[in-house]
């Protein structure tokens, strides 16, 4: 058996995340389908590790030390990303959309407790398959499964895996035909007008893009000081909050460490924040975090769970469909925008942030721009629900642990 240590093990990872998006560039339906670079290179060894299984064979094994602080800065940039004044630039409609998106990440959560619980499982499973992969991703999912693997939940990170995969291919699939059906069924197509001023808003916001990515060098190293240090102070951050009898995931006081810098920043101007930096390093960090954990994935620990996570899929899913045809439309406006907007959160409530844009970009080609669904949806979507989910789910976890 080959043994690996921590740094040979985040080579590895690396090295599978480069084949990872290789192979995505070549199979045309996993881009399609948004299926992340890191979960298709860490599946390869996932599912080599299966089929050694059936011999009773391990041929490797990794030293996955790196994971945790790979995880932990990940959320960390989220932390950095929760800018109030992004929330004043969107107004009503963005604390709207993330209402409608925390609500539903709660009855996700009751519908999949109570789905557990027919089908004589432990309550927490439904946190699981509810908003902890759906509307959180994978990276929300595999974040929190140590907590939920100790609270009861057997193959708690192979189980979120599953699900999280599940909702991504749902969400793409149905996300763009839903909101194609509302445009031409209720006429919602985007005036002359307004697709003018769409695309000059368009060009304005690549213009401005375009010379946020021409930044000193020296930014990416500030940054990177900025999100160790906001690592560091949440480590204090959820010891505390340990002391109180509360059940966190680890990155919880390192998100709300990065979110203080951040607004401290926006207000006072004392770091100068690189945002361009910041979102890069968070998505290295993701990306080496999630191929490393599914590297180290059991996925024989799903057997005899595929009926309660295909039910749960389904009304899951239907769930969020009803909720986008109806008060998501009407609230946001019931126009093109709106349409387009309930596919991006068809998008993100099932898979991730990826799937929304992508479903969105798709009408937009088809339809026109439409420039408040892509101010809303992403800034809700990218980060804000990781804000209000992460607080969901720990509720949960205390509730039913």
């Amino acid at each position: 058996m080959l043994t690996l240590d921590s740094i040979q093990t985040l080579a590895c990872g690396g090295l599978l995340l480069l084949a990872g998006y290789a192979i995505r560039r070549r199979v045309p339906l996993l881009a399609r389908f948004s299926i992340p670079a890191p979960v298709i290179g860490g599946l390869l060894v996932a599912l080599l590790m299966l089929v050694c299984r059936h011999w009773n064979i391990t041929p490797i094994r990794f030293d996955t030390g790196f994971e945790q602080p790979l995880m932990i800065a990940f959320f960390t940039g989220i932390g950095f990303n929760a800018s109030t004044t992004l929330l004043k630039i969107g107004g009503r409609q963005i604390l709207l959309f993330l209402g409608l998106a925390s609500g539903l990440a709660i009855v996700q959560n009751l519908l999949g407790v109570g789905l557990a619980k027919a089908f004589g499982l432990p309550p927490l499973f439904g946190v699981v398959t509810g908003s902890a992969t759906l509307a959180g991703g994978p990276a929300t999912g595999l974040a929190f499964a140590p907590l939920f693997a100790s609270a009861g939940v057997q193959g708690a990170k192979s189980v979120a895996l599953a699900n999280a995969m599940a909702g991504i291919v749902c969400g793409s699939i149905l996300g763009a035909p839903l909101a194609a059906f509302l445009i031409e069924r209720l006429g919602l197509y985007p005036a002359g007008a307004a697709r003018a001023e769409a695309e000059s808003k368009a060009a304005s916001v690549a213009s401005s893009t375009k010379r946020r990515l021409v930044e000193p060098v020296h930014a990416g190293l500030k940054s990177l000081v900025l999100m160790l240090i906001a690592m560091g102070i949440g480590a204090w951050i959820s010891a505390g909050l340990g002391l109180l009898g509360l059940t966190l995931p680890a990155y919880i006081g390192a998100m709300l460490a990065g979110a203080v810098i951040r607004n401290i920043d926006d207000h006072l101007g004392w770091f100068g924040l690189s945002t361009c930096s910041m979102e890069m390093i968070g998505n290295i960090s993701l990306s080496l975090f999630l191929v490393m954990a599914l590297m180290d994935l059991h996925l024989w620990d799903l057997s005899g769970m595929a009926t309660p996570l295909l039910v749960n899929l389904a009304l899951q899913t239907v769930l969020v469909l009803a909720l986008c045809c109806w008060p998501l439309l009407q609230l946001m406006g019931r126009d093109y925008d709106a349409a387009v907007m309930a596919s991006g959160f068809t998008g993100f409530m099932l898979g991730t942030t990826a799937n929304a844009m992508a479903c969105m970009s798709s009408l937009t080609e088809r339809f026109g721009p439409a420039p408040r669904a892509f101010l809303v949806a992403p800034v809700v979507g990218a980060f804000l629900i990781d804000f209000t989910n992460a607080v969901i789910i720990t509720v949960f976890v205390n509730v039913w642990k």
